[in-house]
């Protein structure tokens, strides 16, 4: 995955997400790699099913972040951050 294809997929995943919680500047949270889900954002597991669907209606199929997370155990689930998912999106969107 080339950082300019990196970057864009961060920049798209950080907007989706924006549009999930609403501003996240009125809770005080600016979205950036490290930005968690649990800890930062407060999201639950309803908000990631959430999530999951707007980046398979704006990815497409390849991008199954249930599967994803199926894989992890309930720790990597809580630690998760943005970066997770924007890498996670950016391998399966990258150009082959």
């Amino acid at each position: 995955m080339t950082i300019d294809h990196a970057s864009a997929t961060f920049d798209v995943v950080a907007e989706l997400l924006a549009e999930l919680v609403g501003d996240a500047d009125v809770l005080g949270i600016e979205i950036t790699p490290d930005t968690t889900f649990h800890e930062d954002l407060q999201l639950e597991s309803i908000d990631l099913v959430t999530f999951a669907s707007i980046l398979s209606e704006h990815f497409g199929a390849d991008v199954n972040l249930a599967e994803y997370l199926a894989e992890k155990d309930l720790d990597d689930v809580i630690g998760l951050t943005v970066g997770d998912i924007a890498r996670f999106v950016g391998e399966r969107t990258c150009p082959r």
